[in-house]
């Protein structure tokens, strides 16, 4: 792998990694909570827009790894398409068990009984971010 190829590997680690590092800095000063969530969705839309511009980012493995069937490009946006699954999988199973899981400690506080039908809807809220790992498996091995 030559010097470019390393470079254009390491930006877009660096960018996440310091709009990380920022987003830490502004919870722990308790800064504006939006416009840190503000700031790592802009960070995520330049770091893909940067994989979809620069496909040697998406796929890393190189060309040996790639295999026959599909080209450099394809196999990239592959690896994007099954990153971008998961990802928006389990944001939306964290939403989910981030509202149901309060409503259901609060349910099984005021009765015990209803402890086991409240954690059904917690459980049923992580199956979301299963349902992303599971297409993003089926992507890569398809």
């Amino acid at each position: 792998m030559n010097f470019l190829n390393a470079l254009l590997l390491a930006v877009p680690v660096v960018f996440l990694v310091l709009s990380v590092v920022l987003v830490t800095k502004s919870f722990n000063r308790k800064k504006n909570v939006k416009r840190s969530m503000l700031t790592q969705l802009v960070s995520f839309g330049a770091v893909l827009a940067f994989c979809l511009v620069c496909p040697i980012v998406a796929n890393a493995a190189g060309p040996e790894a790639a295999g026959a069937a599909l080209d450099p490009i394809a196999k990239g946006m592959q690896y994007l398409g099954a990153g971008l699954s998961t990802g928006i999988a389990c944001i939306g199973g964290g939403i989910a068990v981030g509202h149901g899981a309060p409503a259901a400690i609060g349910a099984a506080a005021e009765d015990p009984k209803n402890f086991g039908k409240a954690i059904i809807f917690v459980a049923l809220g992580e199956g979301i971010a299963l349902y992303g790992m599971l297409i993003s498996i089926l992507i890569l091995n398809g």
